[in-house]
C-alpha cells in the first residue's frame, strides 16, 4: 500500500511540475482576467446605455462614465517603462591599478 501511494503522489508530482509540457497557469490565469474584465465592461457599459436622460447633466455623467471604461487599462501591462537590462556585470571588476 506504502509503494502504491508513493507512486500516485510522484506520478502526480512530475505531471505537475514538469517543465514545458501541460497547461500553463499563468497563461491561463491572465487570460481569464482578461476575459472576465472585458465581460465586466461589457456588463456596465449596457447597464450605463439602459439609463434614460433627460437632462444634459445626465448625459455628460454617461458619456463621462463610457469613456473611463473605454480607457482603462490592461490587466498585468506594467505602469511604466522596464529598466533596461545592465550589460555591466555585477560586481564591476577591479582595476589592474587597484590591486
Amino acid at each position: 500500500m506504502f509503494l502504491l501511494r508513493s507512486a500516485f503522489w510522484l506520478t502526480l508530482a512530475f505531471l505537475v511540475i514538469r517543465p514545458g509540457i501541460g497547461a500553463d497557469v499563468s497563461d491561463s490565469a491572465a487570460t481569464l482576467s482578461r476575459d472576465a474584465m472585458a465581460r465586466g465592461s461589457q456588463f456596465i457599459s449596457a447597464q450605463i446605455e439602459a439609463i434614460e436622460c433627460n437632462d444634459i447633466q445626465c448625459y455628460g455623467g454617461k458619456a463621462l462614465a463610457s469613456a473611463a471604461l473605454a480607457a482603462s487599462p490592461q490587466v498585468g501591462s506594467p505602469m511604466h517603462a522596464q529598466p533596461t537590462p545592465k550589460v555591466v556585470p555585477l560586481p564591476r571588476p577591479r582595476p589592474d591599478h587597484a590591486g
